[in-house]
């Protein structure tokens, strides 16, 4: 009975956890490859797990990207990361298992703030709202899918969640000393989130102007010191990594080469996506409580502002998910609550379909997203091909479309395997070079046999019958090898017809 009672008091402490967690989980090892907007970080944690104080074998110093960014993330996630990593070499396992490790180390952290946020709710709008709370981040697909992967705007989004459980809690000034943290250090856009936030706070009278900066200019000067160290080490050159991305970004805007998108694009497109049957059962829930205005408000606020600046992506807002999840949950415990009433009935069945819906919409976009990193798929099947190697090295040149699309150093092993990302090689060169084997987006090169290729995602296409969806998929990514060793040429292999 009483092995029983510990049980049930387990599952109540950390049985959402677990759900979340497991969820997350499986994104991990059933999509483990990353892509460019990871790369820093990616490589950052490779070079600090096995490079460890060898700086120049450090891989942003020959590939610094567009702008530079801190180390401190990466250098947090390796640490927690490490001791599962060493047994892993203990273990002589791929360095591939290390990435699915660091990545696991992320999701630990983001959904431990989350769970922090998630008992806020718990305290402050009861158990009912926060189980619903779980079931919308549960079904919801981006949200744990990216909670895992190291970006920028993931390392900032744990401090997000501190920052809201503080708000909720009532501590304000700690939530904005997190989001200075976040801002100053990780992803200097959320300064539109920390405005936001702060101005509500100005004229509900929380917090006074001088109050802030007692409380908050130490944290700041803190945190721009702790970056400007560490990072002005590792990039061997004075540098605030975040001022010089916010300089880059905003004033001279030349984020607008990535693309643009519409002003309304985020609350047409990527709050659609991400939040799922939590968009309009957020906007139902202003409605239903007050108490729920005061806290979404700002980050409406911090969207719009951010709307402003060209460039967008799904990821930039993403911290933005708890809060309209909270809204929608209140909303969604309303409705459960009055269900057997005529009209809330009619609610409740609506409510049930949504989630029904957005099931199938996280299905739809987990099964695209599988398909969406072809180059990291074709390195471990050319590993996995018994070449009979008769040299020392064998030399593997990876194009600029596969190192953005699913090849990081996690996935490189050992000797004889030599790795080359040299870029701006014509097709022409490539027979002059003693490279093996090349994993590029062209069909045909000269010198070289096409091996196999690896589809990846193109669209959806609507058809008629069940499912009323198919994904598309076409070759995206080429494995050739040379016509100048023979143990290649006899392979028989699928080719690229």
């Amino acid at each position: 009975m009483a092995s029983n009672s510990k049980s049930e008091t387990f599952l109540q402490r950390y049985g959402y956890d677990l759900l979340l967690a497991s969820i997350a989980a499986l994104y991990v090892l059933t999509v483990p490859y990353t892509k460019v907007e990871e790369s820093f970080n990616v490589q950052a944690m490779h070079d600090i797990l096995y490079h460890r104080t060898n700086l120049d074998n450090y891989d942003h110093l020959e590939f610094p990207g567009v702008v530079p960014r801190t180390f401190l993330g990466a250098l947090l996630v390796s640490i927690v990361a490490a001791p599962f990593v060493l047994t892993a070499s203990l273990l002589h396992l791929p360095k591939f298992y290390a990435l699915v490790i660091v990545r696991m180390a992320l999701g630990c952290i983001t959904l431990y703030t989350l769970r922090f946020f998630r008992r806020q709710i718990r305290n402050k709008f009861g158990h009912q709202v926060e189980a619903f709370f779980v079931i919308f981040t549960a079904i919801q697909f981006h949200f744990l899918f990216y909670c895992t992967r190291p970006l920028p705007n993931i390392l900032a989004l744990g401090l997000v969640n501190l920052a809201y459980g503080y708000w909720f809690e009532g501590r304000v000034y700690a939530a904005l000393n997190s989001l200075i943290f976040a801002t100053t250090v990780f992803r200097c856009d959320m300064l539109l989130l920390l405005c936001s936030i702060g101005m509500q706070l100005l004229l509900t009278k929380q917090i006074s102007v001088w109050g802030a900066l007692k409380h908050c200019t130490g944290m700041a000067l803190s945190c721009i010191g702790l970056t400007i160290l560490v990072d002005s080490v590792m990039w061997k050159r004075l540098l605030w990594p975040e001022f010089e991305v916010f300089w880059f970004n905003s004033v001279l805007n030349k984020s607008s080469e990535w693309g643009t998108n519409a002003f309304h694009w985020y609350f047409t497109s990527a709050l659609p996506r991400s939040l799922l049957a939590a968009y309009p059962l957020s906007l139902f829930g202003l409605f239903l409580d007050r108490r729920v205005r005061s806290f979404t408000f700002p980050v409406l606020a911090f969207i719009l502002l951010y709307s402003k600046l060209p460039h967008k992506e799904l990821r930039f807002i993403i911290s933005s998910v708890p809060i309209f999840n909270v809204s929608a949950s209140i909303a969604s415990n309303r409705i459960y609550n009055n269900r057997k009433k005529m009209i809330w009935n009619l609610l409740f069945l609506t409510l049930l379909a949504l989630l029904l819906v957005s099931l199938a919409g996280t299905i739809t976009s987990f099964m695209a997203s599988y398909w969406n990193y072809p180059s990291g798929y074709a390195l471990k099947e050319l590993h996995g091909i018994d070449f009979h190697h008769e040299t020392n090295e064998e030399w593997v040149h990876i194009d600029t479309f596969s190192a953005m699309n699913g090849i990081s150093r996690f996935c490189e092993s050992d000797l004889p395997w030599r790795y080359s990302k040299e870029e701006q090689i014509s097709l022409e060169e490539f027979q002059q070079r003693n490279f093996t084997f090349l994993i590029n987006e062209h069909p045909v090169i000269n010198g070289f046999k096409c091996l196999f290729t690896e589809d990846g995602f193109s669209r959806v296409r609507l058809k008629s019958g069940f499912p009323p969806i198919s994904l598309v998929k076409e070759p995206k990514v080429y494995v050739h090898g040379s016509l100048g060793n023979q143990n290649i040429v006899s392979q028989n292999l699928s080719g690229c017809s």
